[in-house]
């Protein structure tokens, strides 16, 4: 079949390398532009783009598309059979989205209509849903609101975290996309109600409020591992929390309450048990303290 890919990020490498794998033609693919980066600020091939090179394969990296009718009209000369979208970073307009014989497919990191929206995999774990997975969705010109085509769950346990959730719906919709384009299975409209949106994240989301309940603050550190990662302050400081835990334990919120670095919340207690102080490498807290003491008491995040 001959493909558009258009997509960015690692989520989306596994899905380009297993359509190329299994013999589809892929005219071109698209990725978001090389952006300076490191401490030299050179530029930086997004990690489709380096994945799409090493296949040697066609890349283009349009700033944008909107409004871009030159672009409109090459993405339809490629006379394509389907574009399949992973996470590319730009709205399609309706030109591209009517393009292809069998339209655009979106490999969405949800159980929609549940957590449409940037950032799926971070709202589930965030909410303490049970479950989430990957939907195959016919794209139109909403956000996510397309009829689906395939989707199927995945279980998020108590120790789930969203880098290795990202890891197996990266997997799963690499599956569930070869299976739509070899089933062509037919479109179901999404539910009605039930729709809820997972906004785009920035580091400040990623702030430790000791006011709310521990196994609250336990999710967030779980969900934005590893971006935009959770934090707090220690001695006026940035103090990163890797890892964490609920525990039970009561006194004011965000007062030290052991030798073991557990924090006190609005509810419950949260023991801190891998962190990152300012300048230092990340490390158990357990190594943290043996070289850098924090008496019970101490207050973090004023």
């Amino acid at each position: 079949m001959r493909l558009a890919f258009m997509g960015s990020p690692d989520f989306a490498v596994p899905a380009l390398q297993a359509l190329h794998a299994a013999g589809h033609s892929i005219a071109a693919v698209y990725c978001q532009p090389p952006r300076p980066a490191g401490r030299g600020q050179s530029l930086q091939r997004c990690p489709v783009h380096v994945a799409a090179d090493a296949l040697h394969l066609p890349v283009r990296t349009p700033a944008r598309l909107r409004k871009d009718a030159a672009e409109h009209a090459s993405f339809a000369a490629l006379e394509l059979d389907a574009a399949v979208v992973a996470a590319y970073g730009l709205i399609l307009p309706e030109p591209m989205l009517a393009a292809p014989r069998r339209g655009c497919l979106n490999i969405h990191a949800s159980l929609l209509p549940r957590w449409r929206g940037a950032a799926p995999i971070q709202a589930a774990v965030l909410a303490g849903d049970a479950e989430t997975g990957i939907t195959i969705m016919q794209m139109d010109a909403g956000l996510d609101t397309g009829p689906m085509l395939l989707r199927e769950a995945v279980p998020i346990g108590p120790d789930t975290t969203s880098a290795t959730l990202h890891d197996t719906l990266a997997a799963l919709g690499a599956r569930l996309i070869l299976r739509v384009l070899e089933e062509a299975p037919a479109p179901v409209p999404q539910p009605a109600d039930g729709a809820t949106y997972a906004p785009k994240l920035s580091r400040e989301d990623g702030r430790l409020d000791w006011t709310e309940a521990a196994d609250s603050l336990a999710r967030r550190v779980r969900a934005f591992d590893p971006w935009p990662g959770t934090f707090t302050t220690l001695a006026g400081k940035p103090f990163k929390v890797l890892a964490a835990a609920s525990v039970p334990g009561n006194g004011p919120p965000g007062t030290v309450l052991d030798g073991a670095l557990t924090v006190a919340c609005g509810t419950g207690a949260l023991r801190l048990t891998r962190v990152q102080a300012a300048g230092r490498a990340a490390m158990e807290t357990a190594a943290f303290l043996r070289g850098h003491p924090v008496p019970a008491g101490t207050r973090l995040g004023d």
